[in-house]
């Protein structure tokens, strides 16, 4: 079972590349798969949110592995 997922802006640096797939029961356990693959994550991710099929969930959301998962870092602008 994998979730794709896709990174922007900041996060895409980080990662060093715009998508990638990743194997994860829950979105926490994606966040900490994340945070051990791209060191550099750990300034951004916790400020990321983490959109599963366009809707904001908490870490403790199931996946069931069709998912794909946004990494949006805050924006700024107005």
């Amino acid at each position: 079972m994998s979730v794709t997922v896709r990174y922007f802006a900041a996060a895409e640096e980080i990662a060093g590349t715009p998508a990638e797939q990743r194997g994860a029961a829950t979105v926490g356990e994606l966040r900490a798969q994340l945070l051990a693959a791209h060191p550099g994550f750990d300034g951004v991710l916790p400020r990321c949110a983490l959109l599963v099929d366009g809707a904001r969930v908490d870490d403790e959301h199931l996946l069931t592995g069709s998912e794909t998962i946004d990494v949006l870092p805050p924006f700024a602008g107005g």
